[in-house]
């Protein structure tokens, strides 16, 4: 298997492909990317054997911005019998995968692969069962084995590999499955609930979405990301010109600054977290951004970079770098993550976290 999987969103396989690319190189690993426009997925093949293996174990999903999971594959299977899908998917996967803790059959991310997607849910009952008996899969489940999946492009036509446990996306073609809430104001308030479940570990939730932490939300009008900390019991400043929703301020917990959120400036020092979904240019975005944690004004961020119609990924890129240069610069640590979260559009989303030093004399000591 040399070949690296990786499930896009629809119409942006091109971004997809000069990340992977860009990436793969930085770790002396050469191939092409194979893409097919709006086809939701790009095939990276790498030129040598072994380094797609080593390409997955190296680069860090969470590294990657347009891609929604990372695994390795070998050939296309292609025209599977009707009366024998399985048997040549267990032989290609034998030998291949070992005792996997779990078994994904998934399609592309598009509107032509729903009705294969119904079959897919069909026939993994008794693939999982081949798989078992075969060996490829372990009797039971298993989070610290390597997820086996199966990626059917069309009917009769898969690819087969697998995925690295706590190095890929935990959920079902990289899609958190979330519900809209019926008393939210907008369904801007999935894309901030997204974003907590892919940048925040399930496990760090009580400590870092914590009841009573306060937070600031810019460009807050009527309320879709403010609405997700009010459900987390925070008190928030909602900083917008325009109207807030009635139910929101009813709580109590939202206190409405009617300013312009570029000049907004924060009337307290206990702020934790700091949101911003504002439609304005990435880079202006980017710095507003920057000076809020060089400020001290926030210890975590999440944010959206509306992407230009050309050179999104170079877009994106260049002022991730930025961001990070300039904390640095300023002896400011912090943990910078962007993805493409399922509920954006042409954005990016991006999450930092302020590290505060234990260095006497840091800036990010304060």
């Amino acid at each position: 298997m040399n070949k690296v999987l990786l499930y896009c969103r629809q119409g942006f396989e091109k971004e997809c492909a000069a990340e992977i690319t860009a990436k793969a190189a930085e770790r002396e690993v050469y191939g092409f990317a194979r893409v097919k426009e709006d086809s939701a997925y790009v095939l990276f093949e790498c030129y040598q054997q072994g380094e797609a293996e080593k390409l997955i174990g190296e680069l860090q999903f969470s590294q990657l911005i347009f891609a929604r999971q990372m695994i390795v594959v070998g050939e296309l299977l292609r025209d599977l019998p009707q009366e024998d899908r399985i048997t040549p998917i267990v032989g290609m996967l034998s030998g291949a995968v070992e005792k996997g803790g779990d078994l994904r059959v998934e399609v592309p991310d598009t509107n032509a692969s729903k009705e294969l997607l119904k079959f897919c849910r069909k026939f993994t009952v008794p693939l999982r069962a081949s798989l078992r008996k075969a060996g490829v899969l372990l009797n039971y489940e298993s989070p610290r084995r390597p997820v086996v999946h199966v990626f059917f492009i069309a009917p009769g036509y898969c690819y087969v590999g697998y995925s690295l446990p706590h190095n890929n996306s935990p959920f079902f073609m990289g899609i958190p499955r979330l519900k809209f809430p019926a008393d939210a104001p907008s369904r801007s308030t999935l894309k901030l609930e997204e974003a907590f479940h892919v940048f925040i570990p399930a496990d760090e939730w009580d400590e870092r979405l914590a009841s009573g932490m306060w937070a600031v939300d810019l460009g807050a009008c009527p309320g879709g990301w403010t609405y997700q900390l009010v459900k987390r019991s925070m008190m928030v400043n909602a900083v917008d010109n325009g109207p807030m929703a009635p139910a929101l301020m009813e709580t109590g917990q939202v206190f409405h600054q009617r300013e312009d959120g570029f000049k907004y400036r924060p009337n307290r020092n206990n702020n934790y977290w700091l949101v911003c979904d504002m439609v304005e240019k990435p880079v202006r975005v980017a710095n507003l951004m920057v000076d809020w944690l060089l400020n001290g004004w926030c210890r975590e961020a999440i944010f959206n970079l509306k992407l230009p119609m050309k050179k999104r990924y170079e877009e994106v890129s260049q002022n991730l770098a930025m961001i990070e240069e300039k904390l640095k610069a300023e002896g400011v640590n912090a943990q910078i993550q962007a993805r493409q979260l399922y509920h954006d559009r042409e954005e990016v989303t991006v999450h930092i976290r302020r590290i505060w030093s234990a260095v006497p004399g840091r800036r990010d000591e304060r």
